[in-house]
């Protein structure tokens, strides 16, 4: 087992990934911008590094300086949690070049699943299916771009092959709108990440957001832990997520699943790994994959018992698997609400100082948040502060098991979501799991309408 873990990251994840190495028995370097001295891990930490100033350019996205804390503290690996440098290709080569463990999967695999156009020929070729569009990225001749949108058939989606966030991302409802539509996602994505590269697939009206969790170790061996469904979302950022998705079969779950593995096992997967679909009349497309630990993880673990973090950490040591496709059994439900740092109805963020923090408790409920009374929320990063996730026998008690959590919550001094959440938690339309991907906006509006 390794001895001593780098943490390359902040908030709620990073002391998620302290504890799991507390149970180990692994030490922890904690690193942290100038704005973050006072974070729970850092406290909590083994040994820790201030890497540079608020602004993540200099500090949580700067290679160099994360190795460099690494060499300093003689750690055995380095955790990059999720967001910043999780799925940097450039970021894990340098890691494991330096002598490192990086825990997550091999450079060569991040680079392939980066690029949206490259996973998808990948995932077709194991047989998951795929949205209709083109294959790969969308050449410069306009009228070839036409042909393939009449194809396709209208509406079509422009996405940037890079990045994400919507950012790149145009609907096109008609011929007239293709071409322009295609030049402003290009210049968009070029502005945003880079690579003005876009490609085009199938838009789907009314889609429901599931991804399936994979783990595979470097022994060859993969599993899946069943669904999530994160189809709450707002401009493309999920609010709400739950597993298992409502509807979806046993059957379903069982054929998805084992084409999820298949792909995972055909790659050369290693660690935790996500594979995203829209779901629309029965049917999956896959959209992309995310090589690194989700956001939504807890919901997963909840309905598992599976701590998905030390499994990352095992595989990352060399450790097999440990556990085969029958060891899953889901049960339960499970459901995740992100709490924010941010006005309610106009979501502008909130920082300042947590003045009173109180977490709810009882059976099934777990708060994963570093906040705590004192702590200053800084105005340099994302703006979730936490996450509640609620359990329960069926949906229908994990629904109103968060309604109780949240009510229990107290967080004053700065502005969150958590009228939001449980206003949603109070939707028909969500109670009843007939939601999907645009119902969250549409909620807000009315919300704020009325």
């Amino acid at each position: 087992m390794l001895d001593k873990i780098l943490i390359a990251n902040r908030g709620e994840i990073a002391l998620r990934i302290q504890r799991a190495c507390r149970e180990l028995g692994i030490k922890t370097v904690a690193v942290y911008s100038q704005a973050d001295r006072d974070l729970k891990h850092v406290l909590l930490a083994d040994e820790s590094v201030c890497i540079g100033p608020a602004q993540a350019n200099h500090s949580y996205l700067s290679m160099g300086a994360i190795i460099s804390a690494a060499e300093v503290t003689q750690a055995d690996a380095i955790h990059p949690g999720y967001g910043f440098l999780s799925e940097n290709a450039d970021f894990a080569e340098s890691v494991e070049r330096s002598g490192f463990v990086f825990i997550g999967p091999r450079p060569e695999t991040i680079r392939m699943m980066g690029g949206k156009t490259t996973a998808k020929a990948e995932m077709a070729a194991a047989g998951v299916p795929c949205v209709p569009g083109s294959e790969g990225v969308l050449p410069d001749d306009d009228a070839t771009c036409t042909r393939l949108a009449d194809e396709v058939g209208y509406p079509v989606l422009i996405k940037a092959v890079s990045g994400g966030g919507g950012r790149g991302m145009y609907v096109v409802r008609t011929p007239d709108e293709l071409v322009s539509s295609i030049h402003m996602a290009r210049n968009e994505a070029q502005s945003a990440f880079g690579d003005g590269s876009v490609f085009l697939e199938k838009y789907l009206e009314a889609p429901r957001h599931i991804e399936f969790q994979v783990l595979a170790d470097e022994q060859g061996h993969a599993i899946h832990l069943g669904e999530r469904d994160c189809s709450m979302q707002r401009r493309n950022q999920k609010v709400v997520e739950e597993a298992p998705a409502p509807g979806i079969t046993d059957e379903q779950r069982a054929r998805i699943g084992a084409l999820c593995v298949a792909a995972c096992e055909r790659i050369g997967y290693r660690g935790a790994g996500t594979l995203e679909f829209l779901y629309e009349d029965g049917n999956f497309y896959f959209i992309e994959m995310n090589t690194r630990i989700q956001v939504e993880h807890p919901v997963t673990e909840m309905i598992t018992g599976v701590d998905l973090i030390k499994k990352q950490i095992e595989i990352a040591a060399g450790r097999p698997l440990g556990l085969t496709q029958d060891d899953i059994e889901i049960r339960g439900h499970a459901i995740e609400c992100r709490i924010n740092a941010e006005d309610p109805r106009k979501f502008i963020p909130s920082p300042g100082t947590v003045t009173t923090y109180h977490a709810p408790g009882g059976l099934g409920v777990r708060m994963d948040s570093h906040v705590y009374s004192g702590y200053k929320v800084p105005p340099h990063y994302d703006s979730m502060i936490g996450k509640l996730i609620c359990h329960g026998e069926t949906r229908d008690i994990a629904i109103e098991r968060s309604r109780s959590a949240l009510s229990e919550l107290v967080i004053e001094g700065i502005k969150t979501n958590t009228p939001l959440h449980q206003q949603i938690l109070r939707d028909p339309t969500f109670r009843s799991g007939k939601h999907n991907i645009h119902y969250l906006q549409h909620l807000i509006d009315h919300w704020v309408e009325g």
